[in-house]
């Protein structure tokens, strides 16, 4: 069996959809082209929640993660990254499986905006009701 050069996963968050590619390497990170403290900015939440399933797998020094993301906003984002990097994981090892699951990091989240109903201003929010 020959081994692969690449391995893959796609995330899904809101309307966020990340395609990862991980190789063996030094730990390198790479996001549309940038790093992730460049393209997440000051907010270190993002950068660590990125990060979770490799450091709970052991493979943070190990790994190279490219990634493509495109659609929704930054928390979007990083929920869809997450998602494909433990997808990608999965697909290298499967015995990561039981790690990543007891984790949460395998379920995509379904949580989305809630559309918007005729009659009310947004979701729920109801008009201001006036008795006189």
């Amino acid at each position: 069996m020959t081994t692969k050069r690449y391995y893959q996963g796609t995330g899904r968050r809101k309307t966020s959809v990340a395609r990862v590619r991980i190789f063996p390497g030094n730990g390198e990170f790479i996001i549309n082209g940038k790093a992730p403290e460049d393209y997440f900015g000051a907010r270190a939440l993002w950068q660590r929640e990125i990060r979770r399933p490799l450091e709970l797998t052991d493979n943070l020094a190990s790994l190279n993660v490219l990634v493509k993301v495109q659609g929704g906003g930054m928390s979007g984002q990083a929920g869809a990254i997450r998602h494909g990097v433990s997808r990608a994981l999965l697909d290298l090892n499967a015995e990561l499986r039981p790690t990543l699951k007891k984790a949460g990091l395998l379920t995509r989240d379904p949580r989305a905006k809630e559309r918007k109903k005729v009659g009310l201003k947004r979701a729920r929010k109801r008009p201001q009701y006036t008795k006189r």
